[in-house]
């Protein structure tokens, strides 16, 4: 046996995690009746679920799986276990978590989608003609400057 063709090269692959499962880290619930509203973990119960609380967004305080949540980049700062409702509500408000989760990409995305689900046909429509309105204004810029650079 050739012990050049039996030696296994091994590759070493780093993975760093961005959004580790923390008490304090802000989570947006993607199940259930509070789909799209955050929520932050107050304790971790085991590695499937943890205890979390919105008093700012309405989710009540509950336990919840990792699978029917999303973790996000926000992290309140020297939050304890289990802290109260009421102290939470207070923490959230004094670091500004609502403000900065409304100015996430994530958030200005769920409410558009929020608001075009619920358009009627005919403000379908009218969305529509002012989207085609403003492609006939931008391609006709396009083209003046075309033509003054040639």
């Amino acid at each position: 046996m050739d012990l050049r063709s039996s030696t296994i090269t091994i590759i070493y692959h780093y993975v760093t995690a961005k959004r580790l499962v923390q008490v304090g880290r802000v989570v947006v619930l993607n199940h259930g009746s509070n789909t799209g509203r955050i929520a932050v973990i107050v304790d971790i119960l085991d590695h499937n679920r943890a205890l979390i609380d919105g008093p700012t967004t309405g989710v009540h305080r509950q336990i919840i799986s990792f699978s029917h949540v999303t973790l996000t980049d926000i992290v309140m700062n020297k939050l304890p276990r289990t802290i109260g409702t009421t102290a939470l509500k207070r923490a959230i408000k004094a670091q500004h978590i609502d403000e900065a989760w409304n100015k996430t990409a994530w958030a200005q995305k769920l409410a558009v989608r929020n608001i075009r689900g619920g358009l009627s046909d005919f403000d379908r429509f009218k969305v529509m003609r002012l989207k085609k309105q403003q492609r006939v204004i931008v391609q006709a810029q396009i083209n003046t400057l075309k033509k003054s650079s040639a």
